[in-house]
């Protein structure tokens, strides 16, 4: 079973199985912040939303090609200053996924960590969450007040931030 990270690209020669360690351990660390942080159930849809956008923000910032969990505490100002308000987090995910495929292609191997991080990053762009509307005016007669279908990513990743913080 081959476990290495070339590249980010685990892919298997020879019929043997390609494991995608470099994902796998950046959804861990992810889970681990935001279970600390103690935010949301982790059974519900703003956790996964949270977690997905941190894995991908952990993932996707390893420029060394490792796996950058390793080094979590050292990663997390980092992390932290990705995931901000103010940043184009949604642009650099896409453009940090078209560099892996990229480089993938240009490999000619099949990446197992890239095609979760994919799967991950879909999720969050076509899944819309319900989520309090912070811009409308509240109504007296409503108990949770407004609410405003949110494309996941949008959700998580201030759950994400937050959860960053707290760790």
């Amino acid at each position: 079973m081959l476990h290495g990270n070339e590249g980010g690209l685990s892919g298997a020669a020879d019929g043997e199985l390609a494991v995608p360690m470099a994902w796998l351990y950046a959804e861990y660390i992810a889970d681990e912040l935001l279970r600390t942080g103690d935010l949301m159930p982790p059974t519900s849809f703003e956790f996964r939303a949270g977690r997905d956008a941190l894995a991908l923000t952990i993932f996707l910032s390893d420029s060394g090609d490792e796996l950058s969990g390793i080094r979590v505490v050292s990663q997390l100002e980092t992390w932290s200053s990705l995931t901000a308000y103010d940043q184009p987090w949604q642009s650099w995910v896409r453009a940090r996924l078209a560099e892996r495929e990229a480089r993938a292609r240009g490999a000619g191997r099949r990446s197992p960590d890239l095609e979760l991080a994919t799967a991950a990053w879909r999720w969050l762009e076509e899944t819309e969450l319900l989520a309090p509307d912070l811009d409308a005016v509240p109504v007296p007669d409503e108990e949770d007040g407004p609410q405003v279908w949110t494309p996941a990513w949008q959700l998580g990743l201030p759950l994400g931030h937050l959860a960053i913080h707290l760790f």
